[in-house]
C-alpha cells in the first residue's frame, strides 16, 4: 500500500524546503513529504544563482515581493546565525553610468526607503572610489544591507532541520501524475505512489505544468525560461572588485543587468545576461527540448512579450553570442575590464511567468487549488525571501487545509 502523508510538497528547491520547514515548525504533528525529481536537492534555480542576499531595494513598495524580501532577509540571517550557515553582509553599489540614469537611481533610493532599508546613500564619484576603487560612474547608490551567501548550503541546512523534525524527503522521485480520490490525492512518481491529503506545488521551472497536471487552470500565465550566463573574473584580476557592483536596471525589464558579484565561496562572477532558453533546464546554447520550446512558442503571451521587448532581447542575445559585447556592458561599471580578464563561467535558468498580454509578471504569484497550493512565480529575490514565502504558504495551508 502507498505511504500516506498529510502534506506533500513537490519540488526540493529552496522555496519547497522553506515551506516544509515552516509547516513543520507550526504543525509538528503533520506528516510531511517532499518529492524531488533530481538525485539531489537545490539542483536548478537554487543552485544556479548569484548567491546574493537581496536587501529589498528594487521592488514596488507594498508588493508581496517587497514585503517578502525584507522579512525574508531578516529571517534568513537569523536562521543562518542559529544553524552555522556562513554569510556576509558586505553591501553593494548601484552605479549610474550617465546623467540619463540619475532619475532612475533616485527612484531606487525612494523605493528602498519606502521598503524600510537603512543606510542608503547616494554618493558621488570620489565616495564611489572609496567603496570600489576601480568602478566609474556619475553617481552611485550605496546599499549596505546587501550580502552574499551560498544558497545550496542554506537549502542543505533547511533539509537537515526538516528531517530532524520528522519530515521525509525523497529524491529521484519525478511526479508523473496526480489522481484525486475520496478525500485524498495520490502522487504517482517514477518510484511509486504516495497518498496525501494535500499537495503544494513548488516546482519552479515546472510549476505551471504541475498546476496544469492537477487541473488548476491558469491560462493567464506561463513559465518562460530565461538563461542567465556568467563569466568568471580571472584570479589575478579579483582585486578589481571588492564586493558587488550593479548597474541601474531597466525599469521595463525584471532583470538587473550584468553586474559583478564577489562570491561567498571565493572568486568574482560577472553577469548574468537574460536570453530565451530553448529548454526549461537548458543551461547551454545547444540544450533544446522540443516539448518545452513548443510550450513557449505556442503561448500567445510569448509573442506579445517578444513584440514589446524585441530590442532588449536582441541586445541580450548579442551579449550572449559576443564576448566583446558582454565586456562592453561591463566596462560601463569597470572601465579597466578586458576580454582577457574573463573566463567562461556557469549559467542558470530563471522561471519567469509571462501573462497572456505579454507582461513579465513582476510579483510573486501563489494560487489556491481544491486540495492544493501552487507557487506559480517566485523569481529573484525568491531565495532571499524563501522563509517569508514559506511562512505565507504555511499560513495558507493552515487556513485552507485545516492543519
Amino acid at each position: 500500500m502507498a505511504s500516506f502523508y498529510d502534506v506533500t510538497i513537490i519540488g526540493g528547491g529552496i522555496v519547497g524546503l522553506a515551506t516544509a520547514l515552516k509547516i513543520g515548525e507550526a504543525h509538528p504533528r503533520v506528516k510531511l513529504l517532499i518529492l524531488e525529481k533530481e538525485p539531489d536537492l537545490a539542483r536548478h534555480q537554487t543552485g544556479h544563482n548569484s548567491g546574493v542576499i537581496h536587501s529589498g531595494l528594487y521592488y514596488r513598495p507594498g508588493s508581496v515581493k517587497a514585503r517578502s524580501c525584507v522579512a525574508g532577509r531578516k529571517a534568513l540571517m537569523e536562521f543562518c546565525d542559529r544553524n552555522g550557515v556562513p554569510y556576509e553582509i558586505c553591501g553593494k553599489v548601484v552605479v549610474a553610468s550617465s546623467a540619463e540614469e540619475l532619475s532612475r537611481l533616485e527612484e531606487l533610493h525612494r523605493r528602498g526607503l519606502a521598503n524600510g532599508l537603512q543606510g542608503l546613500e547616494i554618493i558621488g564619484p570620489e565616495r564611489l572610489r572609496e567603496f570600489e576603487p576601480h568602478a566609474a560612474g556619475v553617481k552611485a547608490l550605496c546599499v549596505p544591507q546587501t550580502g552574499i551567501i551560498d544558497y545550496k548550503k542554506v537549502a542543505a541546512a533547511y533539509a537537515e532541520k526538516i528531517r530532524a523534525n520528522g519530515g521525509d524527503i525523497r529524491t529521484s522521485h519525478r511526479v508523473v501524475g496526480v489522481i484525486e480520490g475520496d478525500g485524498e490525492l495520490v502522487a504517482q512518481t517514477s518510484m511509486g505512489d504516495y497518498r496525501t491529503k494535500y499537495l503544494i506545488n513548488c516546482c519552479g521551472l515546472q510549476s505551471d505544468l504541475m498546476a496544469k497536471m492537477m487541473r488548476v487552470r491558469d491560462g493567464e500565465h506561463r513559465i518562460i525560461p530565461f538563461r542567465g550566463e556568467y563569466y568568471k573574473l580571472a584570479p589575478q584580476r579579483h582585486y578589481l572588485v571588492r564586493n558587488l557592483i550593479y548597474p541601474v536596471p531597466d525599469p521595463a525589464f525584471p532583470f538587473l543587468g550584468v553586474h559583478f558579484t564577489r562570491m561567498a565561496n571565493g572568486g568574482v562572477e560577472a553577469g548574468p545576461n537574460a536570453v530565451l532558453a530553448y529548454a526549461r533546464e537548458g543551461y547551454c546554447h545547444t540544450a533544446v527540448n522540443l516539448g518545452d520550446l513548443w510550450q513557449t512558442v505556442s503561448f500567445k503571451g510569448f509573442w506579445a512579450m517578444a513584440g514589446k521587448y524585441w530590442r532588449t532581447g536582441f541586445g541580450e542575445l548579442h551579449r550572449s553570442l559576443s564576448k566583446a559585447a558582454f565586456v562592453k556592458a561591463l566596462q560601463k561599471l569597470l572601465p579597466e575590464i578586458k576580454e582577457s580578464d574573463l573566463v567562461a563561467g556557469g549559467a542558470g535558468v530563471r522561471a519567469q511567468a509571462v501573462s497572456a498580454s505579454g507582461a513579465l509578471v513582476d510579483d510573486f504569484v501563489i494560487q489556491q487549488g481544491r486540495r492544493s497550493i501552487h507557487v506559480l512565480n517566485a523569481p529573484s529575490p525568491g531565495a532571499t525571501a524563501s522563509l517569508a514565502i514559506g511562512q505565507t504558504i504555511a499560513e495558507m495551508a493552515a487556513k485552507n487545509f485545516g492543519l
